[in-house]
């Protein structure tokens, strides 16, 4: 027969019951745990967001800055004459092309990021709810301002200060530079049709890339990121 004191020792302390015997509204140990595991994991990510898109942005003005260089050198060799025109031809819209592709590839890094900063913010409401008397000693912010403290700012400008913003305006220009090049060659070097293609063509290209930005960045705030309780539907993070 087994003495009553062993009955009441670790046999139903190490069953999956065990979360019982805590003081009720203190959060168990793995759950500690795992939050601040999930936070160091998502601070990690967001580093690596980051380092990709200026990693691309700084490979898409060097291949800009030296595509520029050999512009300039073969229009001193050529005079501006034909090899000119057909260098620019080939070399502007390839250009515009990188541009693209890397305004495509920092806006998904960009919106990849500001998931994790939503994820790491419900995770510092989670540490504040828990324990309230850290507030004195780490930075509470209200909880719609729970992003700007991350550096995602909001507002109308805010989109021309991104990576991938920044990109948007040089490939529209890149883009519009094509366009009025070969508008100068077919209409027998008018500056005043160069102009005005060019200038078209990289305002309008502007405008669509950083409408799209917008819209993307609007649909990424819908996404949810808290899964419903009931399992019926899920629900949106708003940090």
């Amino acid at each position: 027969m087994v003495p009553d004191g062993r009955r009441e020792g670790s046999g139903d302390a190490a069953g999956p019951e065990s979360g019982r015997d805590h003081p009720r509204g203190e959060p168990r140990q793995p759950a500690v745990t795992f939050a601040t595991t999930e936070h160091f994991t998502l601070q990690g990510a967001r580093a690596a967001t980051i380092s990709e898109s200026t990693g691309r942005a700084t490979m898409f003005l060097g291949a800009v800055s030296g595509g520029l260089v050999a512009l300039g050198l073969i229009a001193t060799a050529s005079r501006v004459g034909t090899a000119f025109y057909a260098f620019a031809l080939v070399l502007l819209p390839t250009l515009s092309f990188i541009g693209f592709v890397t305004y495509e590839r920092a806006l998904q890094s960009g919106i990849e990021d500001r998931g994790y900063a939503r994820r790491i913010a419900l995770l510092r409401g989670y540490y504040f709810d828990e324990a309230p008397e850290l507030v004195p000693y780490l930075l509470s912010v209200p909880e719609a301002s729970r992003l700007e403290v991350q550096g995602l700012w909001s507002g109308r400008w805010q989109g021309y200060r991104t990576v991938a913003g920044m990109v948007a305006v040089i490939t529209a220009v890149l883009a519009g530079s094509a366009v009025g090049l070969l508008a100068g060659v077919v209409s027998d070097h008018s500056l005043a049709a160069a102009l005005a293609a060019g200038g078209l063509v990289a305002s309008a290209a502007l405008a669509a890339l950083m409408r799209s930005q917008g819209s993307a960045w609007k649909r990424a705030a819908t996404i949810p990121i808290i899964a419903d309780p009931s399992g019926e539907a899920p629900l949106v993070g708003s940090p």
